[in-house]
């Protein structure tokens, strides 16, 4: 998905779903060849392969993604919510709308067509008679404007042949192309007030709270309160070759609202970054600047102007959020619901950021 290539809806192609079939000019089951034609000759910008075979292809003027199984062909369709096609199934328009106001109509829609609706892995509505999963991603301003992240998202969609309709995120093709099994759950709707929130302060290039970079994995934990983390994250570095040492990438830890992320280039791991949560995470100020549960594009805004005011270099990292390139943060946005609101990401001078 590429917000930088957002269009205005009106120059955005308009396709009908035809469930478990195809959706506008493309059906499941093509191959390659087929979905590039249906598609007007449209360039691939990015292909992936994975053993051995095609596994997916970005189509970023048109605002698609082309999943393949064996063959390869067509099982899966993702639009995206800023270029993509505008999909629209019986009355419904999916694509590029206030996620609540979609889950309203697609339940009314399943009402009438006796077919039941559940919760994919992000909170939004999944219907597996339409081979229908929901998603959404955060706004941004249209293409005549800056690019600047708004307080809202917008609703995108994965669609599935019969083949994937079941549990499309569980199934190889999908995981080959967005791997959510270790992703952050339903995120809920409603950030924690300020009032509810302790109070962190943030000393740039050493830590955040109690939090030092440097620390070992024994030690962030016991200053945490001894705090077992929701979930840990890691990598092989053989993966797909056998058994090999796992690494430690990151714990989450959903009672203090923060990830801490891990570093291990000779050793053991070390605290390298810290990311906390804007929906319950501690306040984090810079300069007067309340970082954490805000509106994401006043933050942003605050961020930019102190920055320029104090003479520093400002950078946008690849998460589409600002920061001081100097202090080693920058500005994220988390879902809650319907809108945005400002998380942060602190981390140490000789990490390289991996967003």
């Amino acid at each position: 998905m590429s917000w930088w290539n957002r269009k205005p809806q009106e120059e955005r192609a308009r396709w009908v779903l035809e469930p478990l079939l195809g959706v506008g000019p493309l059906r499941f089951g093509m191959d390659p060849e087929q979905v590039q034609a249906a598609l007007g000759g449209a360039l691939v910008s990015v292909s992936q392969t994975s053993d051995g075979r095609l596994a997916w292809q970005l189509y970023p003027d048109v605002g698609v993604t082309a999943i393949y199984g064996h063959g390869p062909c067509l099982v899966a369709v993702a639009v995206d919510p800023w270029c993509g096609p505008l999909v629209r199934l019986g009355d419904v328009d999916l694509i590029a709308r206030v996620p609540s106001e979609v889950r309203a109509d697609i339940r009314g829609l399943a009402r009438s067509a006796r077919v039941s609706v559940r919760s994919n892995w992000s909170g939004d509505p999944e219907v597996a008679a339409w081979g229908l999963s929901m998603g959404a991603a955060q706004d941004w301003g249209s293409p005549s404007e800056e690019a600047t992240r708004k307080d809202r998202v917008i609703t995108h969609a994965l669609l599935v042949g019969p083949e994937l309709a079941e549990d499309p995120y569980a199934t190889a093709p999908v995981i080959g192309w967005y791997d959510v099994r270790e992703a952050r759950p339903n995120p809920g709707t409603s950030p924690l007030p300020p009032q509810e929130r302790p109070h962190w302060a943030w000393t740039p290039l050493t830590g955040v709270g109690p939090l030092r970079f440097g620390m070992t994995v024994n030690q962030v934990s016991a200053a945490l309160g001894w705090e077992a983390p929701a979930i840990r994250r890691g990598w092989n570095l053989w993966a797909g070759r056998g058994a090999g040492p796992w690494y430690l990438r990151e714990e989450q830890f959903d009672g203090s609202g923060v990830t801490a992320h891990y570093w291990s280039p000779e050793g053991p791991p070390t605290l390298a970054a810290v990311t906390v949560d804007g929906r319950t995470g501690p306040q984090v100020d810079w300069d007067g600047i309340g970082l954490i549960g805000r509106p994401v594009s006043e933050v942003d805004a605050e961020v930019i102007r102190r920055i320029e005011e104090r003479g520093l270099e400002w950078v946008v990292h690849c998460g589409g959020g600002p920061g001081p390139e100097e202090l080693n943060m920058y500005v994220r946005a988390t879902r809650a619901g319907d809108t945005v609101v400002s998380g942060a990401r602190f981390f140490a001078p000789d990490w390289e950021d991996r967003g």
